[in-house]
């Protein structure tokens, strides 16, 4: 680290557990009732532009994704899906509320190290907060961090607040998440550190440039943060 670190904050989906997983399975069923009246690559495409048009009413989260999804359902199918068939996808997005929470592999042993080691730690994600609070008690790991936040997005200002809730100064925060659009670019861009472990599913609204920073380390492997901190 290029300068000490008083908070150790991470994002939450894609990086403590895997979420964009369980909505690619959802997806890919809403392109094959799709089928009839489109094509994969185009079902895709409708859904993008449905989730972009929505997000700046309905935010990040499984409700507003499942809205999106009975949206592009209609719209695509010119409103002929049978009733049958959006009730039945409707309960699939619904299954999303459920998911496992599963650690990712190496999340539980670090963060036992880090807590072991005297770190002090905060989960810091964007989306619904009941959906989000529900998904951190499944995971088992809130034992582990003295703070947690969920906000609707993630910016240079929620990050500037989430310092100031924190009672540290910018620089003293180390942001660790699989975002380059929502956990790097903000935080390197108010002075914090930050690590990029990427998930290997990307949602298309969290495409980004890579960053090339200072105050930037990359790793492949949860477990290499114990040796980016020290």
């Amino acid at each position: 680290m290029k300068k000490p670190i008083k908070f150790i904050a991470f994002d939450a989906d894609d990086t403590l557990w895997d979420c964009q997983g369980h909505f690619e399975r959802v997806m890919q069923e809403l392109y094959t009732l799709l089928e009839p009246w489109t094509d994969r690559q185009k079902a895709a495409e409708e859904l993008f532009a449905t989730e972009r048009k929505n997000m700046p009413l309905l935010g990040y989260g499984t409700k507003a994704f499942s809205l999106s999804m009975i949206e592009t359902a209609l719209r695509v199918s010119h409103h002929e899906m049978a009733g049958d068939k959006l009730a039945w996808l409707q309960d699939e997005c619904y299954s999303l509320l459920n998911l496992p929470a599963t650690p990712l592999p190496e999340v539980d042993e670090t963060l036992r190290e880090l807590q072991r080691r005297g770190w002090h730690m905060a989960v810091f994600t964007k989306g619904e907060l009941l959906d989000q609070e529900h998904k951190l008690q499944r995971s088992r790991l809130s034992r582990y961090f003295e703070y947690v936040e969920i906000t609707s997005d993630k910016t240079e200002r929620e990050f500037q607040a989430l310092c100031r809730h924190l009672g540290i100064k910018p620089e003293e925060l180390l942001m660790v998440g699989n975002s380059m659009k929502s956990d790097i670019a903000p935080a390197l861009a108010i002075g914090a550190q930050a690590v990029h472990i990427p998930f290997h599913i990307t949602w298309e609204l969290e495409h980004a440039e890579t960053v090339d920073h200072e105050g930037l380390t990359c790793i492949t492997h949860f477990s290499e943060l114990l040796h980016v901190v020290g």
